[in-house]
């Protein structure tokens, strides 16, 4: 027989009681929502929650169901509270990996009594909780964590909230920071908040994170450690995005693409005078399912470089690659000469303005992004100047190598063992650049490769596309970059400076940055998740600033 202690334990939600105040909060009268969850990036089910305020107190219902690994139907989990979030009665009809679940708790003061069953075997417990305890369920279903959303409403950073998992144990739960998010949908914008809690266990402390909307409606519940995410629909929807970088005066804008349309953020100077054209800068982001922040491992990449320019006078427009974020378009058929397209199509939107000075639009990109932006000047005149940040300087056969031969390098295999992976490797960028032997992949590996973008990165060679690219052009790298190496700086500019009747051509090399753009120790890629400090190095701005204004 399966207890409910073992379905929280699989979950890691199995954590001591501490004391709180309960406050009165305020909430619609009844608001209904749907929830997805995912488990390490997939969906694996969904829940439907309804909040409801009487005058009898507050009544939370959901049902759900949520599959392998997991496998559970939850008819109906129903919890009520006083009006002042006291807690009153908690129900559970569920079933469990076929086994049928049944639990009621009731509470009177400090004393929380448990009627449950599994498969017909009935079972009683008796707690003392905290009278203002908030009640959750056994099995994995979130309904219940919205009374944990309006509690956190009154609780001060380092406050402690108690939580009663019935039947199983009291959690206190240690409130951390709170910090303001933006969350853009296709209706709205969400002034939504992000709090971290501690569950406080008596074994190790588990962390999580709990999104709340302006009415202290849970929106997202994220457990990072076990890769679980409870997001409402809204929120989770392809067409959503967490505003991470904002200004007061951004604007959101629609660019006209090759029959669809490219979403993204247009920043401005604070102060402008009435009527001036002002220079613009188009940034372009790097490889994979990239946003208009082009945030990775916590640092918005090209959204503080645009807050950077657009407090240097520029105007700046940011945008979500096609097929990703709020942008049209499909990413999975597109290869770099596309992605060119789109920032072209971001430049001649530039152009049209009133505000902007055609004959001063300047192209940015940053590792891929920045041999996109290659790409896009050696076909449009109008782009003023280049600058490439961390940018490939090779062939996408010899960076991909590179890269791999780098992580070989921490690993524990041996010489030969290493030579093999190696040598497989080129294998793929065989089968993938002919387009022979793809079939003979393992399947994984195909559907990682056999793509527009991936096949076009290996065969695009800089030393082919510099000739036509007749821009001014600056080159920013780091000193610590290890997955473009900074000897790639070095090849760019001796191919530029080859260039007939080459335009000026700046190289800066930024010591103590790594990819990321961010001051680092080692500059490997294992060292991104303990970087101290998540912000674009002021000198990668500076050195773009001073160059952009040097630009005729």
């Amino acid at each position: 027989m399966r207890s409910p202690h073992f379905i929280c334990a699989a979950l890691g939600v199995c954590l001591a009681a501490a004391p709180v105040v309960a406050q009165p909060a305020t909430a619609p009268s009844e608001s209904t929502a749907a929830f997805t969850i995912f488990l390490r990036g997939q969906p694996i089910g969904s829940e439907q929650i309804a909040l409801t305020r009487s005058a009898d107190g507050w009544s939370i219902v959901s049902s759900g169901r949520v599959g392998a690994p997991l496998d559970v139907i939850g008819r109906r989990v129903e919890v009520r509270y006083s009006p002042d979030w006291k807690p009153r009665e908690l129900r559970i009809d569920a079933t469990v990996r076929g086994q049928i679940q049944a639990l009621h708790t009731t509470v009177d003061g400090t004393t929380a009594k448990t009627d449950f069953s599994t498969n017909g075997q009935p079972q009683q417990k008796t707690d003392t909780i905290d009278p203002a305890a908030v009640l959750i369920v056994p099995t994995p279903f979130f309904g219940p964590y919205e009374a944990l959303a309006q509690r956190l409403k009154t609780v001060p950073s380092g406050g402690e909230v108690s939580v009663y998992n019935a039947p199983v144990a009291s959690i206190a739960v240690r409130v951390g920071d709170t910090s303001p998010q933006q969350i853009q949908t296709t209706s709205r914008t969400i002034a939504a908040h992000r709090t971290r809690v501690t569950l406080q266990a008596a074994g190790a402390p588990l962390d999580a994170d709990v999104w709340t909307d302006e009415n202290g409606r849970m929106i997202r519940f994220s457990v990072p450690a076990q890769a679980l995410e409870v997001v409402r629909d809204d929120v989770a929807a392809v067409s959503s995005r967490s505003v991470i970088v904002s200004r007061p005066n951004d604007e959101q804008i629609h660019i006209a693409g090759n029959g669809f349309t490219l979403a993204g953020t247009m920043s401005k100077p604070p102060a402008a005078a009435a009527g001036a054209r002002l220079p613009a800068v188009v940034l372009v982001g790097g490889s994979g399912p990239t946003d208009r922040d082009s945030v990775a491992f916590g640092v918005p990449i090209l959204g503080e470089i645009a807050g950077a320019l657009a407090d240097a006078g520029f105007i700046v427009v940011r945008y979500d690659k096609r097929g990703i974020g709020q942008s049209g378009g499909r990413a999975e058929s597109a290869a770099l000469a596309d992605y060119a397209d789109d920032v072209r199509a971001a430049v001649k939107a530039l152009g049209a303005r009133k505000d902007v000075d055609p004959k001063r639009i300047s192209v940015v990109g940053h590792s891929e992004g920045g041999s996109v932006a290659l790409l896009a000047a050696a076909k449009d005149k109008h782009i003023a100047g280049v600058g490439l940040i961390a940018t490939p300087g090779v062939p996408g056969t010899e960076i991909v190598l590179s890269q791999q031969r780098r992580l070989l390098e921490h690993s524990t295999l041996t010489a030969e063992e290493k030579q093999a992976k190696v040598d497989a490797q080129k294998r793929i960028h065989d089968a993938v650049i002919s387009g022979k032997g793809l079939d003979q992949l393992p399947p994984e590996v195909r559907r990682a490769v056999d793509n527009p973008e991936f096949q076009s990165i290996l065969v695009t060679d800089p030393a082919k596309v510099m000739p036509g690219v007749r821009q001014p052009i600056l080159i920013v790298q780091g000193s610590l970059d290890t997955q473009v190496e900074p000897a790639n700086a070095d090849k760019l500019s001796a191919l530029a400076k080859q260039r007939k009747k080459a335009p000026a051509v700046e190289t800066v090399v930024v010591p103590g940055v790594n990819h990321l753009l961010v001051p680092a120790t080692t500059g490997e890629v294992d060292e991104y998740s303990r970087l101290t400090d998540r912000h674009v190095s002021a000198a990668v701005t500076q050195a773009l600033v001073a160059w952009l204004k040097k630009l005729p």
